[in-house]
């Protein structure tokens, strides 16, 4: 049975629909279609093909895939170029509970997307004078919610160089692979077999130590062919993002770590989508929480939405390579403009930081636009390495370990703080109580009076974590602040005080205040199980004993819905006890308590 073409057994569309996707379960883990995009004479940009083939992508979902997978005219790429898109979805669509599962274990810069879709793009484009137009030219897309940037871009340096030369025939065996890949485990080192090549990844989990080994190898296996291990999964090579704006390292953090409104003009979607991913990522391990987009086109649906002069620029870094752009973006804040790297001496020249007014004609130098103030000074023992690690010739890869470990300690030292801070803020263990006894059964267990009727008991609601208050935390910075493990001057406390405004600092907060969240819920879950429950329905009433069993069952449906981490044995325990008191109940009791 050919896979792309359903089952043959379905009886109906609905049936047909989950039976195909069933069959693709472990290829949508990692990737939701593959596309290839090529150029008609008639309707521009096309998809050729798609895989699998009753994907469900919206018309604009298409139209937005077309545009973002050629590159401009203005780039003149020619031979084989490789970049990345991200996209918004189409309103409505939800991604699948197996991406809950792996988000829960996964580091918050790599967890998959909810509303966007990531594109990576190989596209060639040489001359044929079989074409009318007198060149070939194709785009090779993989569409994933995974931000797995190196992963992908292998993958498409094996695979899209052969389907140019056999096409479809190869493309529906590469897909047929993927789907016997197991899926993506955070923590897990995998085995991805692809056209007789073997990758090997290790997965990130939110457990790693930042900064660690990117890669473990797995125990030795007798692999026929050797595997092709990745040493990273995600990460980019930062130095050579960054080469000639290194002086100004300490300044582009600030900017991302503040959620500014930022433009990368680039010479090609290469040098566009590596920038603006090199930069998002640059305050990791903290989520950058606002719009990115690693290449943008005038044709993209936002286009509009994010040029418009009648508001503020919106909180987006967008990478772009048409000119036009220059006179789009006049009024927006901060503005990277990059052209070809150019030498002075042995040394890449480094840009230099300009007034927004100089930003007017199409042949603008290269330059950072902006009159922002940097809050903490620049890091002079760092430039100074890099640039001797340039004439001395060190390898690349250590170059960019140097700046990622920098970037890393850098964005370690400004959060440490606010961590400790935020852990300040939850209950003492010890307030975790399952019920709490009021004057009518202070020989009972741990129980509180219900709202309506005093004389039934409850399950008492895990404590709550006090609010963050900003004074309150700023306060700590002298004896507790960002100079323990930082050697950079500046005025911290003003950098805090505008991150707090940010929609960085928001997704932070509201990310760390949900897993305390759970976490008492776990730690009152395994306080209720440790409770002697049998021994408190002795001299319970029905009714009370009935609240209790609904409340409880809503905090355990509650907990695998969310997936709380609780102790081994608890969820097993809860639903035993429930059991038994269940059937010890009369028999309309149990028929109404087994209908909820």
């Amino acid at each position: 049975m050919n896979p792309f073409e359903g089952s043959v057994c379905a009886q109906h569309e609905e049936t047909h629909g989950a039976e195909s996707r069933c069959l693709w379960a472990r290829f949508s883990s990692w990737l939701e279609c593959v596309c290839v995009v090529t150029f008609d004479l008639e309707l521009g940009q096309a998809i050729e093909l798609l895989y699998p083939q009753d994907v469900k992508l919206t018309e604009k979902e298409k139209t937005s895939i077309c545009y973002l997978s050629f590159p401009d005219s203005y780039s003149g790429c020619l031979g084989d170029t490789q970049f990345s898109f991200r996209m918004r979805q189409s309103v409505g669509r939800r991604g699948s509970r197996d991406g809950e599962t792996y988000n829960r274990d996964a580091p918050a810069t790599l967890q998959k997307e909810v509303s966007h879709f990531f594109g990576y793009v190989y596209f060639r484009q040489v001359k044929d004078v079989s074409v009318k137009r007198g060149y070939f030219q194709k785009s090779l897309v993989l569409l994933s919610r995974l931000p797995y940037t190196a992963l992908f871009h292998s993958l498409l340096q094996i695979i899209a160089p052969e389907y140019f030369e056999k096409l479809e025939p190869c493309l529906e065996t590469v897909c047929n692979e993927i789907d016997q890949w197991p899926k993506p485990v955070p923590g897990m080192t995998l085995n991805l077999p692809v056209m007789g090549v073997i990758l090997q990844v290790r997965v990130p989990s939110k457990l790693d130590k930042p900064g660690g080994s990117p890669i473990r190898h797995a125990a030795k296996e007798n692999l026929l062919p050797a595997p092709m291990v990745l040493p990273t999964i995600h990460e980019l090579d930062l130095f050579k993002c960054f080469q000639s704006l290194l002086i100004h390292q300490q300044m582009l953090w600030e900017l991302v770590l503040l959620g500014e409104p930022l433009v990368v003009i680039a010479p090609s979607p290469t040098v566009s989508s590596e920038t603006v991913l090199a930069l998002v990522s640059s305050i990791c391990p903290l989520k950058f929480c606002c719009d990115f987009r690693p290449y943008f086109t005038i044709h993209d649906s936002e286009f509009r939405e994010y040029t418009t002069r009648t508001q503020a620029p919106p909180n987006v870094v967008l990478g772009v390579t048409n000119p036009f752009f220059i006179k789009t973006f006049q009024g927006w804040p901060h503005i990277i403009r990059l052209g070809e790297i150019k030498m002075a001496g042995d040394l890449p020249k480094q840009v230099k930081v300009k007034k927004l007014i100089k930003l007017k004609t199409l042949d603008t130098k290269p330059g950072i636009y902006t009159a922002y103030k940097p809050f903490l000074h620049k890091d002079k023992i760092l430039i100074k390495r890099l640039l001797k690690g340039i004439q001395r010739k060190r390898p690349p890869e250590v170059q960019s370990a140097i700046l990622r470990r920098h970037l890393l300690e850098l964005t370690q030292s400004f959060i440490i703080p606010l961590e400790r801070h935020m852990a300040s803020l939850m209950p003492l263990q010890r307030s975790v109580t399952p019920w709490k006894a009021n004057n009518k059964c202070m020989n009972n267990f741990l129980f509180v009076m219900s709202t309506h009727n005093e004389n039934i008991c409850s399950l008492q609601t895990p404590p709550q974590i006090r609010p963050f208050n900003q004074e309150e935390f700023m306060a700590t910075l002298d004896h507790s602040g960002p100079q323990l493990t930082s050697m950079l001057k500046g005025d911290w406390m003003g950098l805090y005080r505008k991150f707090f405004r940010s929609r960085n600092f928001d997704g932070w907060y509201r990310q760390r205040q949900k897993e305390m969240t759970q976490k008492l819920e776990s730690l009152h879950l395994e306080v209720i199980c440790d409770a002697d429950l049998l021994g408190w329905t002795k001299d319970k009433s029905e009714v009370e004993i009935v609240d209790v069993i609904l409340k409880l069952r809503e905090k355990m449906i509650k907990a695998r819905q969310q997936q709380l981490q609780v102790r081994d044995g608890v969820m097993d325990k809860l639903d035993t006890f429930i059991q038994s008191i269940v059937s010890s109940l009369p028999e309309d009791v149990q028929t109404l308590l087994n209908t909820q």
